[in-house]
C-alpha cells in the first residue's frame, strides 16, 4: 500500500485492513501498520485472471501460467499465483479435451483454492498455496470428498508430490517458481492418473522477474534463473 518491505511476524497481532475495516489476527504487514486480509488481496485480479481462462487456446498449462504471471498487476509473491497455477491446469486440459472440463469446475477448482491458498503460509505452516491449488485440480478432476475412498487418497498423493517438489525449491521462497514447479510435476501426474499428455514449452523456461524478488531470488540455486 506505500511501498514499504513487508514484516513476518513469529506470532500474529490483532489487525485491521486497510482497504474492509475487518479486524483479524495476522502474520504479514508494513512497518506502517499497513495490513490488507486475504479476501481484499487480489479482489480485482481474480476476474481477470479467471477470464483469461476461460478464453486461452492453450493446452499448455505453463504456457497459460507464464502468459498470467508476466503481466504487470500480478504480483511477485501472493496467493493471485496460487489461482494461476490451478486455473492454467483445469485450462490446458479443457483445451486438450480428452478429459471433459467444464467452466464450472474451472471455477470450482478457483475456489477451492482460494479457501486454502493463504498469503505467507509456506512458511508458517509448510503448505504453499500452490499445494492445495493443484490437489483441488485433481480433487475436482476424481471426484474426491471425505467420504471417497482411493479418489482421495490419490489427491492427496498427489498434492504430497507437489509440495515434496516445491520443498527442493525454496530458501527464499518464491511464487513464480512455485507455480512452475508443481505445474511440472502435475502434468506429469496429469500423464500417469489419467493417460494425457499435456504440452510443455520447447524451449527451458527463463525467469525475467528475478529483480522483482521482495526476499532476494535464489539466483543460481533456482531452477529457472540464468544470468
Amino acid at each position: 500500500m506505500c511501498g514499504g518491505p513487508l514484516e513476518y511476524f513469529d506470532s500474529g497481532r490483532e489487525l485491521s485492513c486497510i482497504q474492509c475495516g475487518k479486524t483479524e489476527i495476522a502474520n504479514i504487514s508494513c512497518p506502517n501498520d499497513h495490513y490488507v486480509c486475504d479476501e481484499c488481496h487480489g479482489k480485482d485480479l481474480y476476474i481477470a485472471v479467471k477470464d483469461c481462462l476461460m478464453n486461452t487456446d492453450s493446452a499448455n498449462p505453463l504456457e497459460i501460467a507464464e502468459f498470467l504471471m508476466a503481466q504487470d498487476n500480478i504480483p511477485m509473491l501472493g496467493c493471485e499465483n496460487a489461482w494461476i497455477a490451478a486455473g492454467a491446469l483445469m485450462a490446458a486440459l479443457k483445451r486438450e479435451g480428452t478429459i471433459r472440463i467444464t467452466n464450472e469446475q474451472i471455477v470450482e477448482a478457483l475456489n477451492r483454492t482460494k479457501k486454502q491458498a493463504i498469503g505467507g503460509y509456506c512458511g508458517l505452516t509448510g503448505v504453499c498455496g500452490i499445494v492445495p491449488a493443484i490437489g483441488a485440480c485433481f480433487s475436482v478432476l476424481l471426484g474426491a470428498a471425505c467420504p471417497k475412498d482411493q479418489e482421495t487418497a490419490m489427491t492427496m498423493r498427489a498434492a504430497a508430490r507437489i509440495v515434496a517438489r516445491i520443498a527442493e525449491e525454496t530458501g527464499p521462497c518464491c511464487c513464480k517458481n512455485f507455480v512452475r514447479t508443481g505445474l511440472s510435476e502435475a502434468i506429469n501426474i496429469v500423464k500417469e492418473y489419467f493417460n494425457v499428455l499435456l504440452p510443455v514449452p520447447s524451449k527451458a523456461i527463463i525467469c525475467t522477474q528475478s529483480s522483482r524478488h521482495p526476499h532476494g531470488c535464489r539466483a543460481s540455486k533456482c531452477s529457472y534463473f540464468k544470468l
